[in-house]
C-alpha cells in the first residue's frame, strides 16, 4: 500500500485545525502546528509534502512562514495552500505573490478544497518530474563531458581528440591539417621548486590559451602531464606566432622561472592515418629540439624513425647499463705548456654496450638530457671521478684535479651540495681536487638560480669551469656577472686560429681580460702542432686536445701520471747531483 502524503495544519484556532482534519482525513497522514514558528520546528523534524496555513495567527502568520520558507534549501520546494476569509482579495494576493501555491476560502466547500489541495500537489509532482528529468539530461551531458575532457584544463582528453580529430581531418577533404605535440621543458621542475599549485596553474593557462589560439577550425587536447596536442588547418599554423602567444602568456603568470615549450609538427597528408600514430610523429619532431636553446619547434621527416628506434634502445638499456657499470669514465689530460706536464684531466663518459659496441656521448647525453636520467648518470660520473683521485692519491701522495660535467638538469635537485660534499667526504679529498663544468646554455636558461648555486660552490672550495665557452650566446655581460673560475674556449676557436685574424684577436683579447677577471682559461681541441704554436703566441697556455692526448680509460690514464711522476722524480734526482 502507497504511503499517505505528508500534510501540515497550521492554524491557531483549534477549531479550524478539527475541520480541516476532518476534511482530509481520508487521503493524507495529517500533523498540526498552531502557528508558523511551530510549522518551521515540525518541518525541521519530519518530511512534509504540503502545508495549509491560516493567513492570520498570532505570532508567525503565513506570510512570515512563506518568507522564510522560500530562502530555505529544502523547504522552498514544498507547496503551501493559505487558508483566508472568501471576501479578504488582498491576503490572497500577497500569499500568491509571496508563492503560494493556490488557497483555499471559508466557509470551505469541501469538494473544492479537495480538488484544489490535490491540484497543487499534482502540479507540484509534475514540474518534479520535469525538474529531475533536466536534471538527470544535465547529469548524463555533464558526465559526457567529463569523460571527454581534461579535468584540470577543459580540453579534450587523448580518446576524445583522437576520435575527433579523425572525424575533422576525414571531413576535410580539401584541408590539409597538422597535428602539434607540445612538452614543457623541466616541467618537473616547476613542481619541485615551488608547489604543484603552481604547476596546475601553468597547465591552466596553457588550456586557455591553445583554445583561443586555434579557434572553431581546430582541436586541442591535454594528453596527460605537461603534454598538449592541436590539430590545426596548415594554413592557420604560423608557428613563431603562436609560440611567441604561448611564451608571453607564460609570462603573464609572474612565476619566478622560464616556462619553455617545444613542439613537433607533423602534416597530415593523408587523413585516414591513424591519429594516434600522427601524434606520435609530431612527439618525435618535438624530441628532437627539446631542450635546445636555439630551436623551440621542427616538422617530421622520415628520418626521425630511425633515430627514434635507436634511442628507444638506448632507453631500453639505460637503467641496465648503469647497474653493470657499462658506462665507463674516460680521462683526457689538460696540459700546461709553461710547466710542460698534465695538469689536470676532464672525466668523460662512453658506453660500452654488449651489443652495439661504444657509444660516444654525442649519441646518448641529449637522450638522456631529455628524459632526465642524466642526473644519475652524472653522479655516477662524479663518484668513479672521485674513486680514481682516491686512488691518485694513495699511490702518490698527491692529486691533479679532475673535472666533471655538471648537466643543467642537476641545479634543480636540492641536495646537489650536500651530494658532492658527501662525496669528496667519504673519499677524503678537498673540494679543490673536484672541479665542476656547466654550459652556457644552463646559464642562459636560468642566470640568476646558476650564479647562487656556483657562489655556494666556490664558497664550499669547489673550482667551477664553464664549458664551451663561445660556442652559442656568450658576452662580455656573462664575464660580468657569472662567478666562475675557469673558461674552457669552444673547439671552434682551436680549427679557426691561424685562419681568421679576427679569432686570432678574439683570443689575444680573451687571454688578456682573463688576467684582469684572475681567470683561468682552457683551450678545448687543439689536434695539431701549428694550432698549438699560434694559441701559445697569444698566450694561452693550458691546453686539452688529441694533440696532446686522447681521452684514455682511467688506468690508462693513470700510467701517463705514473710516468709522469716517475720521469719529473727522476729529473730532481739528476738536479741534485
Amino acid at each position: 500500500m502507497d504511503e499517505k502524503p505528508v500534510m501540515l495544519i497550521v492554524d491557531d484556532v483549534d477549531v479550524n485545525r478539527a475541520v480541516l482534519k476532518n476534511l482530509f482525513q481520508e487521503g493524507y497522514e495529517l500533523v498540526e502546528a498552531a502557528d508558523g514558528q511551530t510549522a518551521l520546528a515540525v518541518m525541521a523534524s519530519r518530511p512534509v509534502n504540503v502545508v495549509l496555513a491560516a493567513l492570520e495567527m498570532q505570532g508567525m502568520d503565513a506570510l512570515e512562514l512563506l518568507s522564510v520558507m522560500k530562502h530555505t534549501p529544502g523547504w522552498m520546494e514544498i507547496p503551501v495552500v493559505v487558508i483566508t476569509d472568501r471576501s479578504n482579495y488582498e491576503g490572497q494576493a500577497n500569499a500568491v505573490e509571496m508563492g503560494a501555491s493556490d488557497f483555499i476560502t471559508k466557509p470551505y466547500h469541501p469538494t473544492v478544497a479537495w480538488l484544489r489541495v490535490r491540484n497543487v500537489l499534482g502540479g507540484h509532482e509534475n514540474e518534479w518530474r520535469k525538474a529531475l528529468q533536466v536534471a538527470q539530461d544535465q547529469e548524463i551531458v555533464e558526465m559526457q563531458h567529463s569523460m571527454e575532457k581534461d579535468v584540470l584544463t577543459g580540453l579534450y582528453n587523448r580518446e576524445t581528440f583522437l576520435r575527433k580529430a579523425a572525424e575533422l581531418m576525414q571531413a576535410g577533404k580539401d584541408i590539409l591539417y597538422d597535428i602539434v605535440y607540445f612538452d614543457i621543458s623541466c616541467f618537473k621542475v616547476i613542481n619541485d621548486l615551488f608547489y604543484m599549485d603552481t604547476g596546475d596553474v601553468v597547465l591552466k593557462a596553457a588550456g586557455f590559451y591553445f583554445p583561443a589560439a586555434v579557434g572553431d577550425e581546430g582541436l586541442c587536447a591535454r594528453f596527460e602531464a605537461d603534454h598538449f596536442v592541436i590539430c590545426i588547418p596548415d594554413s592557420k599554423l604560423d608557428m613563431d606566432r603562436f609560440m611567441q602567444g604561448l611564451d608571453d602568456s607564460m609570462k603573464s603568470l609572474g612565476i619566478n622561472h622560464k616556462i619553455r615549450f617545444f613542439a613537433g609538427i607533423y602534416k597530415a597528408q593523408d587523413a585516414f592515418l591513424p591519429v594516434d600514430r600522427m601524434c606520435d610523429w609530431a612527439r618525435m619532431a618535438m624530441c628532437k629540439v627539446k631542450g635546445s636553446y636555439a630551436q623551440r619547434y621542427a616538422y617530421y621527416d622520415e628520418g626521425m624513425w630511425e633515430v627514434m628506434l635507436r634511442e628507444q634502445t638506448l632507453v631500453r638499456d639505460m637503467e641496465l647499463a648503469l647497474h653493470e657499470k657499462q658506462f665507463c669514465v674516460y680521462m683526457q689530460a689538460i696540459y700546461n705548456m709553461e710547466q710542460k706536464r698534465v695538469v689536470s684531466a676532464e672525466a668523460l663518459v662512453r658506453w660500452n654496450h654488449p651489443a652495439i659496441g661504444t657509444i660516444l656521448p654525442a649519441y646518448f647525453i641529449p637522450l638522456f638530457e631529455r628524459n632526465g636520467f642524466i642526473v644519475r648518470l652524472d653522479r655516477y660520473v662524479w663518484e668513479v671521478s672521485c674513486q680514481f683521485l682516491r686512488e691518485q692519491k694513495d699511490r702518490f701522495g698527491e692529486v691533479l684535479p679532475v673535472s666533471v660535467n655538471v648537466s643543467r638538469l642537476n641545479f634543480y635537485n636540492l641536495d646537489l651540495l650536500q651530494f658532492l660534499m658527501g662525496l669528496v667526504e667519504k673519499y677524503g679529498l678537498e673540494p679543490w681536487m673536484l672541479k665542476l663544468e656547466i654550459t652556457e646554455t644552463a646559464y642562459m636558461d636560468e642566470p640568476e638560480k646558476i650564479i647562487s648555486v656556483i657562489k655556494e660552490f666556490r664558497a664550499r672550495g669547489f673550482a667551477v669551469l664553464m664549458d664551451d665557452f663561445g660556442s652559442g650566446h656568450s658576452s662580455l655581460s656573462m664575464l660580468k656577472n657569472l662567478p666562475v673560475d675557469v673558461l674552457k674556449l669552444d673547439m671552434s676557436f682551436a680549427n679557426e686560429v691561424g685562419h681568421s685574424r679576427r679569432v686570432n684577436a678574439i683570443l689575444k683579447f680573451i687571454m688578456s681580460l682573463s688576467k684582469e677577471l684572475d681567470m683561468q682559461v682552457i683551450v678545448e681541441g687543439v689536434e695539431t702542432k701549428k694550432q698549438l704554436d699560434i694559441i701559445e703566441s697569444l698566450g694561452c697556455y693550458d691546453i686539452q686536445g688529441y694533440y696532446f692526448s686522447r681521452p684514455l680509460p682511467a688506468e690508462e690514464f693513470m700510467k701517463v701520471l705514473e710516468e709522469q711522476n716517475r720521469k719529473e722524480g727522476t729529473d730532481e734526482d739528476e738536479g741534485l747531483d
